[in-house]
C-alpha cells in the first residue's frame, strides 16, 4: 500500500472515531480514581470490589488471603462448562447419564436419579440457581471422565486466569484438605464466567421446577437472594460450609456500569449480603464505566486495496474497550490508529490490518486490533485485462 494512501486512511479513520463514536472509556489506573467518598467499613475477613469490564480494583480487604470459599468453587465448574459449549465439546441439549457417584453427593443438590439421563442445560441451570453438587459432578465426569481429571483442568484454567492464590481439589467446594482460594481470585473467575451471556438467562431466575426423567419434580430456589433484594443484581454464587462460613460472589449493573463484589468468611448470610450491598452502593456512587472502543461498529472509511478483486473492505475493532472514571468526571480520550502498510493477498475476513489505541492524558487506557470484515482475493491476469479494457 502506498504511504500517502495510508496516511489518508489514518486521518479519515481518526476523524470518524472522534466524530461518529459517542465517546466513552476502559481501565482507569488506581491513581485516577482518587475522589471516592464514603468508603464502607466491612467486618468480614475478606472482600473485594472490581469493575467487571476493566478489572479495576475499587475496594480491597485482605483480598488475597487464602481461605476456603465453599460453593464459590462452582464458578470455575460453570466457566469450564460454558467454554466446552463454546468450543463444541458439549451441547446444551446433550443428554448426560448421571453416575451413582454424582447422585450420591451431599449438601445442596438437585436430587438427581442415578443412571438417569438429563440434558446438559438442566444440569447447568441447577448449578447456577441451586448450587447443585450432584449436577456439578455429573458435568465434571462428562467433560473429563472423572472428577480428578476435571479438577486438573480447573487448576490449569486458574493459572491461565492469573489466579495465583487458588488450589482446587474438587468441583463442588465441599470441604477438602488443601483446597483454598481468595476473594480476588474469585472475582477473576467470576469476571470470566459472566462474559457468557447464557449465564444470565439462569442467574436471574429465583425459583423453578426441576423435572426429572421419571416425571418427579424438585423445586429449586436461587441461593443468591440479592437478585430480588438489590437493584441491578442479576447474578452471583453463594457458598457456605462451617469451615468457610458465608461467602458470595455477586454482580450488579446500573446505567451501563457492571461491578463484581466478593465477600468471604462472613458470620451470617445476612451480614454477607449487607456488606455486598454496601460495597455495590459505594462503587455505583463513585465510579462509572465508559465504552471507548466498539467492536460492533465498522469505520465509515473502508480500507482500500486496489490490487484485490474486491478493491476495498470495511474494517472494525476486534474487541470492545472500556474505561472506568470517577462519576461525573469530564473525560476526553484521544485516539491513535495505525494501519499495516503491507497487505498480502488473499486476506480472509477477520484478518488483522492495524491497531487502535485510546489514551487519557498520555496514559494508554484501551486498545484493540483492527480487522477486515470481508475476504479479499488477489486479481489474476484476466482481471487486470478487464480493467484495462474498461479504462480504455
Amino acid at each position: 500500500m502506498k504511504k500517502n494512501t495510508n496516511l489518508i486512511i489514518l486521518a479519515s479513520l481518526a476523524l470518524v472515531i472522534l466524530i461518529s463514536f459517542s465517546v466513552t472509556p476502559l481501565g482507569a489506573s488506581a491513581s485516577t480514581l482518587n475522589n471516592a467518598k464514603g468508603v464502607p467499613n466491612v467486618g468480614s475477613p475478606s472482600a473485594v470490589l472490581i469493575d467487571a469490564d476493566t478489572g479495576t480494583l475499587l475496594y480491597d480487604l485482605n483480598s488475597k488471603e487464602h481461605r476456603p470459599v465453599a460453593s464459590m468453587v462452582k464458578i470455575m465448574t460453570l466457566l469450564l462448562a460454558f467454554e466446552a459449549i463454546d468450543n463444541g465439546q458439549l451441547a446444551m441439549d446433550e443428554r448426560i447419564t448421571v453416575s451413582e457417584n454424582a447422585s450420591s453427593m451431599g449438601g445442596s443438590q438437585a436430587f438427581l436419579d442415578a443412571h438417569a439421563e438429563y440434558e446438559a442445560e438442566q444440569l447447568i441451570k441447577a448449578i447456577i440457581i441451586a448450587s447443585a453438587n450432584d449436577a456439578c459432578v455429573a458435568i465434571a465426569e462428562r467433560l473429563s471422565g472423572s472428577v480428578e481429571g476435571f479438577v486438573s483442568v480447573m487448576n490449569q484454567k486458574a493459572t491461565e486466569l492469573g489466579m495465583n492464590d487458588t488450589n482446587f481439589v474438587n468441583c463442588t467446594g465441599l470441604p477438602a484438605p488443601n483446597q483454598y482460594s481468595c476473594a480476588y481470585d474469585a472475582s477473576l473467575m467470576f469476571k470470566s464466567l459472566i462474559k457468557h451471556e447464557k449465564y444470565f438467562e439462569y442467574s436471574r431466575v429465583f425459583t423453578f421446577d426441576f423435572e426429572h426423567p421419571s416425571g418427579r419434580k424438585t423445586m429449586l430456589t436461587n441461593t443468591n437472594k440479592l437478585v430480588r433484594a438489590y437493584e441491578g443484581c442479576d447474578g452471583g454464587k453463594t457458598g457456605f460450609t462451617n469451615e468457610a462460613m458465608y461467602c458470595l460472589s455477586a454482580t450488579a449493573m446500573r446505567n451501563g456500569t457492571r461491578l463484581i463484589c466478593v465477600v468471604t468468611g462472613a458470620s451470617t448470610s445476612k451480614i454477607r449480603n449487607a456488606e455486598i450491598c454496601k460495597l455495590f452502593d459505594y462503587g455505583f456512587a463513585n465510579f462509572e464505566t465508559r465504552q471507548v472502543i466498539f467492536s460492533d461498529r465498522e469505520f465509515e472509511e473502508k480500507l482500500s486495496i486496489p490490487w484485490s478483486k474486491e478493491k476495498e473492505t470495511p474494517i472494525r475493532p476486534s474487541t470492545d474497550g472500556f474505561h472506568l472514571i470517577n462519576r461525573g468526571e469530564d473525560f476526553q480520550p484521544t485516539y491513535e490508529i495505525s494501519i499495516d502498510e503491507k497487505v498480502a493477498l488473499p486476506l480472509p475476513a477477520g484478518s488483522v490490518v492495524g491497531k487502535i489505541l485510546v489514551c487519557d492524558n498520555g496514559e494508554l487506557i484501551a486498545e484493540s486490533e483492527i480487522v477486515t470484515t470481508v475476504e479479499l482475493t488477489e486479481m489474476n491476469y484476466l482481471d487486470y485485462l478487464n480493467e484495462l479494457i474498461r479504462a480504455w
